[in-house]
């Protein structure tokens, strides 16, 4: 009886099973694919494809169902400056199976178009992903850097993969490289994930920031790894609800909030929470960096369960960067910071100043917390400190190295 019961189930379930099947492969078929071989693209590195992923894009977007634009597998498609906009009539994935690489040639940018390469504008439930990879080709502007030849005048490069006023845009699996300034910028989107993103460029190349965030809210950024010259994650103003998870970063210059208040501007960022985090070989770990002028706030940020080696700063709030030309002028004015925690957080340090807190004479820092810190000088000789200008703060567990003996 129990056996013929089975069977009877078993008989029940079938058309069940067929109908999802045969409805899983409908919804599959349904998905429009826009190649950009079939709109004349070369794919061999050296003839200019941008037409042909234009035009991939033009009829992706104006879809009626879902659509996707498809860079082939094994292939390499050089791209020039591009903007890909919406909206769209329904959701576009850009799926990246090959190579999309940028033109070596500078002079295909203007000056009024330099910081740009791939631009998504206004396009809502976009997927850009296929574990293939966008390369910046980035070698002859990093060698017109004003930083790295002193005798270039000073001019931007572009960002090799720009989202502006993008909402539910989730951009996964991508290998981004050799970019000719920044890697990734979201700016003004809402609802973002980002996650299984491998970001690299040389280590000694300046401002490759890995990920830009600015003017942007509810963000996910996890399971990335960021290798580059700069920041790893740069978090600018505007930026509310951000979660940051699982992310290796090094080379570079850690994780920083800011810089804000440049040029005596208003900055606001809040509900920053960056959780379980391996920095190696970078310049500063967990950073708040503000300029003095500025006003308004960074509040609401906890830096947790980080694991640090050979870092130069592992916790650094500095409320008196400058980053110019010219020394800056002193000012009474500074964004706010406050409502910081430092928790779990253990490694190795190059430097003796493990914990810096340099904060506003006339704004200072407070709500500061220190929980549960455990760091020691690389190689294990050499004492450590903690310095603290202005910072209010208050220490929880074990704190190493002591904190500053005077909460001035």
């Amino acid at each position: 009886m129990a056996l013929r019961k089975l069977q009877l189930q078993y008989l029940a379930a079938v058309p069940l099973l067929s109908l999802l099947f045969l409805s899983s492969v409908l919804m599959a078929s349904s998905q429009s694919v826009f190649s950009l071989d079939r709109y004349g693209a070369h794919g061999d590195g050296s003839h200019d494809d941008t037409r042909a992923l234009v035009k991939a894009w033009k009829k992706a977007c104006t879809s009626p169902g879902p659509a996707v634009v498809l860079v082939p597998g094994g292939r390499s498609y050089l791209i020039k400056l591009v903007r890909l906009r919406g909206p769209c009539k329904s959701t576009v994935t850009l799926t990246v199976k090959g190579t999309l690489v940028a033109s070596p040639n500078m002079a295909d940018w203007s000056d009024k178009d330099r910081r740009l390469w791939i631009v998504f504008r206004s396009v809502d439930k976009l997927t850009v992903n296929g574990g293939g990879a966008i390369d910046g080709n980035g070698e002859t502007w990093w060698k017109h850097s004003c930083k790295i030849n002193k005798a270039m005048p000073c001019k931007e490069a572009p960002t090799a993969l720009s989202f502006h006023n993008c909402a539910s845009l989730r951009v996964e699996d991508l290998n981004i490289v050799n970019s000719q300034q920044i890697h990734m910028s979201v700016k003004e989107c809402t609802n973002v994930q980002l996650a299984r993103l491998s970001i690299t460029a040389s280590g000694t190349i300046p401002n490759t920031d890995g990920i830009h965030i600015i003017r942007s809210r509810d963000v996910q950024i996890t399971n990335c790894k960021v290798k580059t010259g700069d920041d790893c994650i740069s978090i600018k103003t505007g930026v509310h609800n951000l979660h940051v998870s699982k992310v290796v970063c090094g080379p570079g210059h850690g994780i920083s909030i800011g810089s804000l208040g440049d040029d005596n501007s208003r900055a606001e960022v809040s509900g920053i929470t960056i959780d379980t985090v391996w920095l190696h070989g970078t310049t500063n770990g967990a950073r708040i960096k503000t300029y003095q002028g500025g006003s308004g706030y960074a509040k609401n940020i906890t830096f947790q369960n980080m694991i640090m080696y050979n870092v130069k700063n592992p916790i650094i709030i500095d409320q008196n960067y400058c980053d110019k030309a010219r020394p800056c002028k002193e000012q009474r004015s500074a964004v706010q910071v406050s409502n910081v925690v430092f928790k779990n957080i253990r490694g190795r340090t190059i430097s003796k100043d493990a914990i810096k807190m340099n904060c506003s004479t006339n704004v200072p820092c407070h709500g500061i917390t220190l929980q549960n810190i455990n760091l020691k000088m690389q190689g294990g000789k050499g004492t450590i400190r903690s310095t603290c200008q202005n910072a209010q703060w208050r220490r929880s567990g074990t704190v190493l190295p002591q904190p500053c003996t005077a909460k001035n």
